[in-house]
């Protein structure tokens, strides 16, 4: 888990001439540019993307100066431009070779056949069988490490049985493994379009630990019989052995629940209609609660063949998506619950409630819709924001208030105590449902699977052991988890501002989704986010209203609030700063 990086290094573009040059650092919090001694070249050329090392910080009277030590190649190429912002975030891309070596040796393992199963007898007989139930996984078309698949049954007394059946990942990642170090150090995948850069070697990720289609699999299994309000009423955690029925994509099921499903989908639509049904209890349930429904579009972002971005658009979430999300939610309640009373040393999901400060400043903001979050300073509930997000359903202010409560929230985190998750409305929560790509998931994996082979009976030094690693791993998991939403948020970035460049002089209609003192931020429907600069506003002076967040024109009194309409005209699209600029477009 130690920081594998001992260097200072930046990523940036180098320029130079024949005997100096300076890098241009992609970060934009750093504003110097690297001087680079040609002896300090390392055979980079003009315009390459280069890894530099600082040898000499910056003074009062000179520039910092570095060494290059890594060229990744022409600073426009597609590939190259995600490969820069891993190597700024040190993003370990390459497994270590002995990591690479164990990988194989599991796969070689568990290739025994014995009972046409893969696995012996003995280790089919000491889990609970689900073979013969219709399980199945529901996905987007192009995922491959599917560690989630579900059924629904319905009981006689009318109740549902949900089943959540979770890769067991931690039968094959033994703990302080080769695998099991580097799955640590990284905390998580990492998804940066279509690259994946995996937490476990594709070996398992995508191999024996997915939950394939027709293959045979071992899993953690959380079944659960809920009544009709969408109340768990009882609930079992086993080590099971399940073969998935049909791998489902979100758009095929959307078909079926829309009446338009294709012919291999139709053995399966009461399946799907009876997920939908409980889905929507379960829904419900939560929305009662104070659940808050965010419903903040993300971007889809379309490259060609040759990684350049060709398309940026809304990504559509259909239902077939909730019904996979409220399964979710409901497993990790569930676990998250039945480990905290068994005072288990575990990892949780925490969600504090905002801080009254920022509610106030909030509040300032949505005066000017006509609403306001109720509620005194010791005690805010979550029904207070999630009713204001049910009013503005399908208006135009929805997005922006939207995104200013999600402002308002603080950012969930990993614990190792249990203090609730204000989000979801709920007093227990965690990460169970993906090992594969998140480390507290595989963490808490090897905490269950040793409850359940002592009997829920562990010995005292495993138990005190595993509650110092919890917050141990808690803080890191944290850590790695911003590092990793940092990288896929600039390749967001950079991917829309490349998509942007030939739209230099094209107007579009946007909304306003950040007012500044040095301008406005305006968003378009397709999820492109630019800012407008007080040059680009307008011939006048600009007062900025702190308290307000809006900009009064001295002259015209034209003020410019959070969520207005706005037409703007595309004037800048910088692919290596990661930004988009836009001017206020008025009709002549």
């Amino acid at each position: 888990m130690k920081n594998k990086e001992k260097l200072i290094t930046l990523v940036g573009t180098l320029k130079k001439n024949k005997s100096f040059g300076f890098v241009i650092p992609d970060n934009k919090k750093r504003s110097k540019d690297i001087f680079i001694s040609k002896k300090y070249f390392s055979g980079a050329r003009n315009n390459d993307k280069v890894v530099v090392e600082i040898i000499k910080e910056e003074t009062i009277k000179s520039k910092p100066e570095g060494k290059i030590i890594e060229i990744l190649g022409k600073a426009d190429e597609a590939e190259i431009d995600l490969l820069s912002i891993v190597k700024e975030y040190n993003i370990p891309y390459e497994f270590p070779k002995q990591v690479l070596e164990e990988a194989k040796k599991i796969k070689k393992d568990n290739k025994i056949e014995e009972d046409n199963t893969g696995y012996s007898k003995k280790e089919i007989e000491s889990r609970t069988d689900f073979r013969i139930k219709q399980v199945f996984t529901i996905d987007g078309e192009d995922a491959k490490d599917l560690d989630d698949a579900v059924s629904v049954e319905k009981l006689k007394n009318d109740n549902y049985l949900l089943s959540v059946h979770i890769a067991d990942v931690s039968y094959y990642v033994k703990e302080d493994g080769f695998i099991d170090k580097e799955a640590l150090y990284r905390g998580t995948s990492v998804y940066m379009l279509n690259k994946v850069i995996p937490m476990l070697p594709k070996q398992l990720s995508n191999g024996i630990c997915s939950l394939n289609e027709g293959e045979d699999r071992h899993t953690l299994s959380v079944i659960m019989e809920i009544e009709k309000g969408g109340n768990v009423i009882s609930s079992e955690v086993v080590k099971g052995i399940i073969n998935v029925k049909k791998r489902m994509s979100y758009t095929g099921v959307q078909k079926v629940l829309e009446g338009n499903s294709d012919k291999d989908y139709k053995p399966y639509m009461e399946n799907i209609k009876l997920m939908a049904e409980l889905a929507h209890v379960l829904e419900n349930k939560r929305k009662n609660n104070g659940y808050l429904d965010l419903d903040i579009p993300e971007s889809k972002i379309t490259l060609d063949k040759n990684g350049y971005a060709i398309d940026v658009c809304k990504y559509e979430n259909t239902f077939a998506n909730q019904i996979i999300e409220q399964f979710m939610l409901t497993a990790n309640e569930t676990i998250a619950e039945k480990f905290y009373w068994l005072e288990a040393p575990f990892i949780y999901r925490v969600h504090e409630s905002p801080d009254a400060e920022k509610i106030s400043e909030l509040n300032k903001f949505l005066v000017n819709f006509g609403y306001k979050i109720k509620g005194n300073k010791e005690s805010i509930h979550p029904k207070a924001f999630s009713t204001i997000l049910e009013d503005i359903k399908g208006k135009d202010e929805e997005k922006v208030i939207s995104n200013l409560i999600l402002r308002t929230l603080k950012v969930a985190r990993y614990e190792a105590e249990n203090k609730g998750h204000f989000g979801i409305s709920g007093k227990y929560y965690c990460h169970f449902t993906s090992p594969i790509r998140r480390y507290p998931d595989l963490y808490i994996h090897r905490i269950i699977s040793r409850y359940i082979e002592t009997n829920y009976n562990p010995d005292e030094e495993f138990i005190e052991r595993q509650k110092e690693l919890a917050i141990k791993y808690s803080e890191y998991s944290s850590e790695r988890e911003k590092i990793a939403q940092k990288a896929e948020r600039e390749t967001d970035e950079l991917k829309k501002a490349e998509y942007m460049q030939d739209k230099i002089g094209e107007i579009y209609e946007g909304i306003i989704s950040g007012v500044t003192n040095f301008g406005l931020f305006v968003e378009l429907e397709n999820t492109v986010e630019g800012l407008i600069r007080f040059e680009n506003l307008g011939n006048e002076y600009f007062e900025y209203d702190d308290e307000r967040k809006q900009l009064i024109g001295e002259q015209s009194r034209t003020v410019y609030k959070i969520g207005d309409k706005i037409n703007i005209q595309v004037i800048e699209a910088n692919k290596m700063l990661r930004r988009v600029a836009f001017a206020r477009y008025k009709e002549i």
